[in-house]
């Protein structure tokens, strides 16, 4: 009798759940918090106590931290936020990101990323590449849902650049509520897409430009999810339309 064969093993591993961790920049707040919860608890009222349970645990949900999945792909932009996508748009590239050896182009097809007080607030790199500028600019802190945000408010542009040369810009957009943007990456850095780059703090957005002839693969009023959704890709346009329901 001929030997049967075993079937092959599964080319992916079964993945299973695991909480999320929280970012080393958040324990701090999560630690202040808690111990001002317990402080007012103790020493003042047990109703404000509780009150302030709730508030340590959105602290603690607010600096998570998801291992996150890429797909990859020389060509593909991934998201670089969690969040709402409020806008889209074609506009010019930032002062900040505009030159001969940056954003050359006169438009580029914006994508706007609304991050409200709930989502995770690490910010990741839509594509792999070289970090070839950071430009931070002081501003106001007016609702970052807004388009004149983009412009008024403060902010950081990062460009990065593709091994084929592609350059890929986008924005962290401080909020109503967002005090701090943060950075983990310096110029000169390599990244990878999906890596973790900054952190806003307390709700904001993220902008990021696609080049000429690559359209959005989303739509206004779907959610992306950062490092994981894909936003574009690069040379593609496919004039996507759809319905809210």
């Amino acid at each position: 009798m001929p030997p049967v064969d075993k079937p092959d093993s599964p080319i992916t591993p079964t993945v299973r759940y695991r909480f999320p961790s929280i970012h080393p920049e958040g324990r701090k707040f999560a630690v202040g918090a808690a111990f001002i919860t317990f402080l007012v608890y103790t020493l003042a009222s047990h109703f404000a106590g509780w009150l302030l349970v709730g508030v340590t645990i959105w602290v603690i949900a607010f600096f998570r931290d998801p291992v996150r999945t890429t797909p990859r792909g020389d060509k593909l932009i991934v998201a670089p936020a969690d969040g709402l996508i409020t806008m889209i748009a074609r506009v010019p590239p930032p002062p900040e990101l505009r030159g001969d050896d940056a954003l050359a182009d006169p438009e580029y097809t914006r994508v706007s990323i609304f991050m409200s007080v709930f989502d995770v607030h690490i910010n990741r790199a839509p594509i792999s590449g070289r970090v070839r500028r950071i430009a931070y600019v002081p501003g106001k802190f007016v609702n970052a849902d807004l388009d004149k945000a983009s412009e008024d408010n403060e902010r950081q542009h990062v460009l990065v650049e593709g091994s084929d040369g592609v350059m890929i810009g986008f924005t962290q957009i401080a909020g109503l509520v967002a005090r701090r943007i943060l950075s983990f990456v310096r110029e000169g850095d390599v990244v990878e897409a999906g890596q973790r780059v900054g952190l806003i703090r307390f709700g904001s957005r993220v902008d990021v430009f696609l080049p000429a002839g690559t359209g959005p693969q989303v739509l206004v009023g779907q959610r992306t999810i950062a490092g994981e959704t894909v936003v574009a890709e690069v040379g593609t346009d496919p004039n996507l339309t759809g319905t809210s329901q």
